[in-house]
């Protein structure tokens, strides 16, 4: 069996596994020292590159396992003599482990110092109005899908409504291994085109959203921030109603005057862990700028700055007067517009991580 890109090695497998094997009881040796917990930082990264090993030993082992169940059900379906259970078992046992190579190839191009950590996103609407406010929260819920079809835990940080309808700033966190990885390659402006739900007349509207992602950075990474630099408003949290919304000015919005960086947080339910939480999101902003100055790739930072409106955007989903999504970036195109909207994007994003690789 091989994949798209020739991952599958001629043992049978993915990933040299034996290797990954002597590396984890290498691992495990340093781990057992007696002075291992003595450099806490060092411990942690440790502790982090053994869960990233067994996890890739685990895939290994899965892919195996559902090649050798593959072709003990070849067998059954080809002593059927019409389509059976054994047939249609092993369409979806093929079905499944592509997706799990998918998966995988994805991953093994995310090498860089972040990617395989948490993300912190944010959606703004652009120019458009409610139709952008609408839109807003239709992206907000493609990537709180996609993060579900990936296994992903999701929590939302800060959450400002519409004006009628959709969201006027949202921010969430998308815990996960490679989360930042993966949806770093979704950061950008999106554009959407349909016959309006609010136009009374059914014509056609643009509407524009964009989205920033930043990694979640752990307490072991530094990141300098003067308490001069900073200015702290408190307001009342807002929003549908429930546990996390009362009456006392809860929420907590911080403004990093050097950079002009504004978080926000309002879920949490005292203003101190809403201005712990909205620190940390500042600490995952601050660093990842720190990140692309440390790269000089100041382009791709800017490009997730520049107007949310025509000509910036890094993808069309195209509701009327046809049906399409195109990356702008990549070219791939999709017709199955609603598919995409459920969280169906892993295909974008490999693209668009194998055209960078290529670059």
């Amino acid at each position: 069996m091989k994949t798209s890109a020739g991952g599958w090695n001629n043992s049978g497998g993915f990933f040299d596994v034996a290797a990954k094997r002597e590396e984890l009881a290498r691992i495990e040796s340093q781990a057992s020292a007696p002075n291992f917990w003595n450099d806490q930082e060092a411990a942690q990264q440790l502790l982090q590159q053994r869960s990233r090993v067994e996890r890739v030993i685990k895939r290994q082992e899965g892919f195996e396992s559902a090649v050798a169940d593959a072709d003990v059900l070849f067998e059954f379906a080809a002593e059927e003599a019409d389509e059976g259970t054994s047939l249609r078992e092993l369409r979806l046992l093929v079905e499944q482990l592509e997706r799990a190579l998918d998966e995988a190839e994805t991953e093994m191009m995310l090498g860089g110092e972040s990617d395989a950590l948490n993300a912190i996103c944010t959606i703004h609407p652009g120019a458009g109005g409610t139709e952008s406010q609408d839109w807003a929260e239709m992206l907000l819920r493609m990537y709180l899908k996609w993060a579900e079809r990936r296994g992903f835990k999701t929590e939302l940080l800060e959450y400002q409504p519409g004006d009628e309808v959709g969201l006027k700033s949202v921010t969430f966190r998308v815990e996960g291994e490679y989360a930042y990885g993966l949806l770093a390659a979704e950061a950008g402006v999106h554009r959407l085109v349909r016959i309006s739900p609010f136009d009374q007349a059914a014509r056609r509207h643009t509407s524009f959203a964009s989205l920033f992602v930043s990694p979640e950075i752990d307490e072991n990474i530094e990141v300098e921030i003067n308490d001069k630099d900073l200015r702290v408003d408190t307001y009342r949290a807002t929003g549908a109603g429930g546990q996390h919304i009362n009456t006392t000015d809860s929420a907590v919005r911080i403004t990093h005057l050097p950079t002009n960086i504004v978080v926000s947080c309002q879920n949490q339910r005292s203003q101190h862990q809403n201005r712990a939480v909205a620190m940390q999101v500042l600490r995952s902003r601050l660093y990842e700028l720190e990140l692309e100055k440390r790269r000089a790739d100041v382009a791709a930072l800017e490009a997730n700055k520049q107007d949310i409106s025509f000509g910036s955007q890094i993808r069309n989903y195209v509701l009327a007067p046809y049906r399409l999504v195109k990356d702008a970036r990549t070219k791939l195109e999709r017709g199955d517009v609603d598919a995409v909207l459920a969280g169906d994007i892993d295909d974008f994003i490999k693209v668009y991580l194998l055209a960078r690789r290529a670059a």
